[in-house]
């Protein structure tokens, strides 16, 4: 073969391994090896006249074979026939998704997504087969009870070893990661029980007990500068302990000695580079160094849910409920299933909670004027000296609170980008809304950060904070606010299964601190500071809060 038939046949034989990809979109580590590797060593030793020269023969068909595999990928996803060619978008975006990879490292993926709607409506093509969409007539079809199973970013977040999180059994039912509809409503029982009134009504005895160490624990720094982030995120996660595992985490008493609320947050950072390419996935064994944080956030989710396991609780704990031990219609769920909602309530449980606190408290101490009057409504209701806050039904019934709260987590959702969803394998496409067609094999983001940020749905100033667009009356043409824009929590099916427990936490915290303390900014501090601390991967992670502290009861 001459050198010239050489390099043509390797270009074929790569248009060929592009169809083949496109078409089968292999995981298999073996295989995708080998389309990449055989065919052009094979291509070398096909008959020719004169001598071989091996080195120079083998140069020439991986290069000629690589360099036909990218030109024709990449001419396919920047081409008319595409099926997403018509959708706007950067051309860096259409090409491949390792754009996003290097965005989300830096953990400004929910600024980056918000500039491209910005700058190309309200869908906008962020991959070579994904589209985010923030038309909130299409939010129903979407994430809605009719609307479709995740996606496959949820295959990209499975890292954490064969016995946690990341082992075959635990991702079948994974409440969060399972892309099966029946499977997740099969999953999302065992959430619903765990969280229904009365359930929550049990888990008031721990929080409260909880809340009140926190207070104890600020007191006793009072008048000096503590970072009120940091313990915002230590009582999140005894809290979530005491939820979870009837107990166990001391953060708030010992500190972070083990490392633990360190060891979460750092384990999250990978997930959130693998969920953009989760093709990735099958490579990571073969690097044992790689992930070794989420392995390790695994390994101690397993470790603690074995003592749970052993030693009982006196509570129905959230692990009570997980197990449900009392399904007599099928069998009981796997142990590694329950290891891997642990990490769930683990990370959705304390690191949202503590984040979304922490912004509340940001914003608070940002407006004087809402610290002071919040204060004064938590006051009326919650008289200092004769009564805490701790009733659940006048929490929830404070109109300015609720205000507060809202307006944080309309401005800094806890997840502010990555809701994904797809069509159902082998359903061929979806209907969006009226005739809007997404073909299978297409990813479908809906950002919360945009959609919270967007004048068609919040006005006036978007970016502004002001609680009182939430109490304003519905005729009240001076402020916009459409509820189905409004989606901290996700909709529909998937929605966050703890959403009332989380509300009760919030409001009981932020009514505590108020009645017991004032506060200010640490001497310094630049308010700026917080957003750019922000990173979004895939939770939001926070900087550190400087404060002063001061006990009203002085």
């Amino acid at each position: 073969m001459s050198p010239a038939n050489l390099a043509t046949m390797a270009l074929l034989a790569s248009l060929s391994c592009h169809i083949f990809f496109k078409r089968y979109e292999p995981t298999n580590v073996p295989l995708i090896v080998s389309l990449l590797v055989v065919p052009p060593l094979v291509l070398v030793f096909f008959p020719r006249e004169g001598p071989l020269d091996l080195a120079g023969s083998l140069l020439r068909s991986y290069a000629s074979y690589y360099g036909g595999l990218l030109l024709s990928i990449l001419t396919y996803r920047v081409s008319p026939v595409h099926p997403l060619a018509k959708y706007p978008g950067p051309r860096v975006c259409k090409i491949s998704k390792l754009w996003l990879v290097f965005i989300s490292s830096r953990g400004k993926l929910h600024l980056y997504v918000k500039g491209l709607h910005d700058k190309y409506g309200p869908v906008v093509r962020i991959g070579p087969n994904e589209l985010s969409i923030t038309d909130v007539s299409l939010l129903p079809s979407v994430l809605g009870a009719n609307g479709m199973p995740k996606g496959p970013l949820w295959e990209g977040r499975r890292i954490s070893g064969k016995r946690g999180a990341g082992s075959k059994a635990a991702a079948r039912g994974n409440l969060i990661g399972s892309r099966d509809s029946k499977l997740h409503a099969e999953a999302r029982k065992a959430w619903n029980n765990a969280f229904i009134p009365a359930a929550i009504k049990g888990y008031e005895p721990m929080l409260i007990h909880r809340v009140v160490q926190l207070i104890e624990a600020l007191n006793a720094h009072k008048e000096r500068i503590v970072d009120l982030s940091q313990w915002l995120s230590f009582f999140s996660f005894d809290f979530m302990g005491d939820i979870s595992f009837g107990g166990g985490f001391e953060l708030m008493r010992d500190g972070d000695k083990d490392g633990l609320w360190h060891k979460m947050e750092r384990g999250i950072y990978l997930p959130a580079l693998t969920q953009q390419i989760p093709w990735c996935i099958g490579f990571l064994p073969y690097f044992p160094m790689v992930g070794q944080e989420m392995k390790a956030l695994g390994k101690f989710a397993f470790d603690q849910a074995t003592r749970r396991l052993q030693e009982g609780s006196i509570h129905n704990d959230l692990f009570y409920h997980l197990m449900d031990t009392k399904r007599v219609d099928a069998e009981p769920y796997p142990f590694p299933l329950v290891v891997s909602n642990s990490v769930l309530a683990i990370i959705a449980g304390s690191d949202t909670s503590a984040t979304v606190l922490a912004n509340t408290f940001f914003f608070l101490l940002s407006h004087p004027e809402s610290y002071k009057r919040l204060q004064l409504e938590i006051d009326e209701a919650f008289p200092a000296g004769s009564k805490e806050p701790t009733d659940a039904a006048i929490l929830s019934s404070l109109p300015y609170l609720n205000a507060v709260i809202k307006e944080s987590l309309r401005l800094l959702p806890p997840v502010a980008t990555s809701l994904q969803r797809a069509p159902t394998v082998g359903s061929g496409s979806k209907v969006l809304g009226d005739g809007f067609v997404i073909p299978e094999g297409t990813s479908v983001v809906v950002p919360p950060y945009t959609l919270h940020h967007d004048p068609r749905y919040f006005s006036p100033d978007p970016e502004k904070y002001m609680p009182d667009r939430w109490l304003a009356d519905k005729d009240d043409s001076k402020f916009v606010v459409n509820q189905d824009a409004f989606i901290p929590f996700s909709i529909g099916p998937a929605n966050c299964a703890g959403k009332n427990l989380a509300m009760l936490e919030i409001r009981m915290v932020v009514a505590y601190v108020m009645q017991a303390f004032e506060m200010r900014f640490g001497d310094g501090y630049d308010k700026r500071r917080w957003e750019a601390d922000l990173k979004d991967y895939f939770v939001m992670q926070k900087g550190g809060l400087p404060v002063i502290i001061t006990s009203r009861n002085a």
